[in-house]
């Protein structure tokens, strides 16, 4: 009978770099002829740009999706001009600080996915 380990997965928090550190460890190990080896580094390579590639777009979608959102809240805070210090139901205060909040959370989230490209792009 042949045994299978499970698959290789990859962490969420793990890379393509990451990943690929790992594979180059393990074919280190193995012996190759150099044609091959250059063969199987040049993979690699494409292997990496192509995931660098498809996480920066994806991160771009997403920051792209924050504005989009912070964007129609912008447009809710206009009620602002129409409230009064002395307004009589006193929960529209609270449903505007909650905008607010959503607006702050979602420029944090777009700054994120900013700062991964950033970073991505220094470590290549």
């Amino acid at each position: 009978m042949i045994y299978h380990s499970p698959p290789a997965t990859i962490g969420l928090d793990e890379n393509a770099g990451q990943l690929t550190r790992r594979i180059r460890n393990l074919i280190g190990t193995v012996a190759l002829d150099c044609d091959c080896r250059q063969r199987v580094n040049d993979a690699l390579q494409r292997f990496i740009a192509q995931e660098q590639a498809r996480h920066d777009r994806r991160c771009l979608m997403d920051a792209r999706q924050q504005r989009a959102s912070i964007a129609a809240l912008v447009d809710l805070l206009g009620e602002l001009e129409e409230v009064s210090w002395q307004e009589g139901d006193r929960s529209v205060f609270g449903e505007l600080a909650h905008i607010f909040d959503d607006i702050a959370r979602m420029a944090t989230q777009g700054a994120n996915a900013m700062q991964q490209i950033s970073r991505d792009g220094a470590e290549l």
